[in-house]
């Protein structure tokens, strides 16, 4: 802690299988990378965030993290992860947040505690989904959901909505991905809304959605014992069982494309309809020029991610200067 500050990180996550279905209390896998969420509060006279004047009450996600305070906070802000990327950057910030604020009051959360409130704030903001994202952000290293016969330790238990998720540690070798950003932000509801609809009125989509659930397991086990090709071409297969889904776009479907020459598979990640596509590769710098090329912007992550931690500084905010504690 520096001059008053309370400092927490997150990392940022992306879905290697399972999404959209894992709202369904189906499986899923995520992976923690190493981009990271910087959060810092202080007690102050004005709410304020990276040194201008707001009302937080506007901001759904920070209303509800400070639902108990009765005083002003400075907040800080840095992030290295893409926003409305399906990165999980929002679940980082509510996760970094949320241990931050419990400093600034004196008190010590579990990691479980922790990842709920980082849902709950999720939830609030959102409406929707499942606790995939706060999870990752707040664990770290690798995740699986509602995995069939897990070989990790057991984390915790979610239920909502009359649906629920089991969360188990998930020891991923470490391996290298290129993420390709669109650049379209995507919010999580709409999509998630979409494929409820069609679920709603469709059997093939509830096919979908099963044919899904079975990638994911298989994919699990190829992660575990790292082969990088199985993983791949499952990773290509959940793509175009997305796709039929509705949550792909031209945008995405291109980046996969170009990354495929150079992969052992690639696909989209996260809600859809915009934000990121993944490849799994040991060919980076060929998979970044092929994004770079059809307009994306890459970025070179590798797996293993620490989960929310405290930080001993506040991080330097481009313009910003860290005043003295009021």
């Amino acid at each position: 802690m520096s001059s008053g500050w309370h400092t927490a990180s997150a990392p940022g996550k992306f879905v290697i299988l399972g999404e959209h279905s894992v709202v369904y209390g189906k499986p899923a896998v995520t992976l923690a990378v190493d981009l990271r969420m910087t959060v810092a509060v202080r007690r102050s006279k004005w709410n304020t965030m990276n040194g201008e004047r707001l009302d937080f009450r506007r901001q759904a996600h920070i209303r509800y993290l400070t639902r108990d305070l009765n005083h002003a906070i400075d907040m800080l802000t840095c992030s290295e992860i893409p926003v409305g990327s399906g990165m999980g950057s929002s679940a980082a910030l509510s996760a970094a947040m949320a241990m931050a604020l419990a400093s600034e009051r004196g008190e010590h959360m579990t990691e479980e505690q922790v990842m709920r409130e980082a849902y709950e704030a999720e939830y609030f903001a959102q409406g929707n989904g499942s606790p995939m994202d706060a999870s990752t952000c707040v664990h770290g290293g690798g995740v699986s959901i509602n995995m069939p016969d897990p070989d990790g330790e057991f984390l915790w238990r979610v239920e909502r909505n009359g649906r629920s998720w089991s969360f188990n540690d998930l020891k991923a070798p470490e391996m290298t991905f290129v993420i390709g950003n669109t650049g379209i932000r995507a919010p999580t509801g709409p999509q998630v809304d979409k494929v409820h609809r069609y679920m709603d009125r469709s059997h093939f989509a509830r096919e979908v959605v099963d044919d899904i659930e079975t990638v994911t397991i298989e994919g699990g086990k190829a992660l575990r014992s790292n082969d990088v090709e199985a993983l791949g071409r499952l990773m290509t297969q959940d793509h175009k069982l997305l796709s039929i889904l509705g949550v792909s776009c031209d945008e995405l479907n291109r980046l996969v494309n170009a990354s495929l020459p150079y992969s052992y598979g690639a696909k989209l990640t996260g809600s859809g309809g915009g934000g990121c596509m993944v490849a799994l590769t040991d060919r980076p710098e060929k998979v970044c020029e092929a994004i770079k090329s059809r307009g994306g912007t890459p970025y070179v992550v590798r797996t293993g991610g620490r989960g929310a931690t405290m930080e001993p500084e506040p991080p330097k905010v481009p313009g910003v200067r860290r005043r003295a504690s009021r």
